[in-house]
């Protein structure tokens, strides 16, 4: 009962959260110069077009103040502060409803279903691999501790973890996409799928997936490598120190039972703290990676919002972003009570 009560009251605190980050935000966004009333007066100056750069006449054009009232009652500007933030959140669906600025007047919702598909393949895809070689490599290493496997593996884990994902990805891209004539002309240089992806068969399909991914997946996978490898050795390493493993051994246990029957759960409960990212990691992606890979996913979409003063886009991917983050917080816990039911939220009485 304590825990239900636990989960239920981290639920409810998801509301006052989510208003206090989007309040913060959408405030914040108010003051940041460039915005689309500026960027449309400065259309109007011609600032930005052809003729703007010869003698520059066109930027000695006045603007009225009713043409400046005009513009701001056209993107909602005119209306207080409470107003537009309210319309935004009710009116506007948390902004999903809402028109940006700078995709043809495309809703936000319609912008971010059209990436949406991409990157929830890369997210879901790094996310999985990620830890599929990276539980067994660290409870690997903790049980070869020390020795020529252990050592090596670390050197590897390490020099890659020092790479920056998007060197690593520009170096990768360089030597197996035909970049230059001195490499090799492996995989496609960019894009999520192949043009004609439509026209193979489903085995064609799976492969032309797999060749236009399996560079950026290598790039997406390479920041936590490392960081969730020896965190899984070290924590496997620290429940074999524990005084309850001696205490199996000396009742006449193996260091086999000992490890798999009762380490292994323990230490696993540190990794279950990244389990709740699998909510988000449909907007996880790395912008750089992106750009470098031409990937026209969630990363590359806010980017483009937050340099083009997009606000309505991105108070949407942020509405989105921030909802899952805090619902994986509370799928985290979750799984730390199925890893160890002995874990209780509740105050001791």
């Amino acid at each position: 009962m304590e825990r239900l009560s636990y989960f239920i009251r981290r639920l409810l605190l998801i509301i006052p959260t989510f208003l206090g980050i989007t309040i913060i935000v959408f405030t914040l966004i108010q003051f940041v110069p460039g915005g689309p009333v500026e960027q449309q007066i400065a259309l109007m100056r011609g600032f930005g077009s052809g003729e703007s750069g010869a003698g520059g006449g066109a930027s000695n054009v006045t603007i009225t103040e009713d043409q400046r009232k005009a513009i701001e009652k056209e993107f909602g500007f005119d209306k207080p502060f409470p107003v537009r933030y309210l319309k935004w959140l009710f009116v506007d669906g948390m902004g999903m409803k809402a028109h940006s600025y700078k995709y043809n007047n495309k809703t936000v919702w319609e912008l971010v279903e059209e990436r949406f598909p991409i990157s929830l393949t890369f997210g879901i895809t790094g996310f999985v691999l990620t830890y599929l070689i990276c539980v067994p490599l660290g409870i690997a290493k903790a049980l070869r501790n020390g020795s020529p496997f252990d050592v090596g593996s670390s050197v590897i884990v390490l020099v890659l973890y020092a790479i920056p994902a998007f060197a690593f990805g520009m170096i990768l891209k360089t030597l197996f996409c035909g970049t230059s004539d001195n490499f090799f002309d492996i995989f496609p240089i960019g894009g999520f799928r192949s043009e004609n992806w439509e026209e193979l068969s489903s085995w064609g399909k799976v492969k032309d997936q797999v060749h236009h991914m399996f560079l950026p997946v290598l790039c997406y996978i390479i920041g936590n490598f490392a960081v969730l490898t020896i965190l899984m050795k070290n924590s496997l390493l620290d429940q074999i120190g524990q005084d309850y493993i001696r205490t199996v051994l000396a009742k006449g246990g193996t260091m086999r039972r000992a490890i798999w029957g009762h380490a292994l759960r323990n230490a696993l409960i540190p990794i279950v703290t990244g389990i709740g990212s699998i909510l988000t990691i449909m907007f996880a992606g790395s912008v750089l990676i992106e750009r470098v890979f031409s990937i026209n996913g969630i990363g590359l979409l806010t980017l483009d919002a937050i340099v083009g003063r997009d606000y309505m886009v991105f108070m949407g991917i942020l509405a989105l972003t921030s909802i899952l983050a805090l619902l994986g917080r509370v799928f985290s816990d979750f799984c730390y009570v199925l890893v160890d039911p002995r874990i209780n939220f509740g105050k001791e009485a």
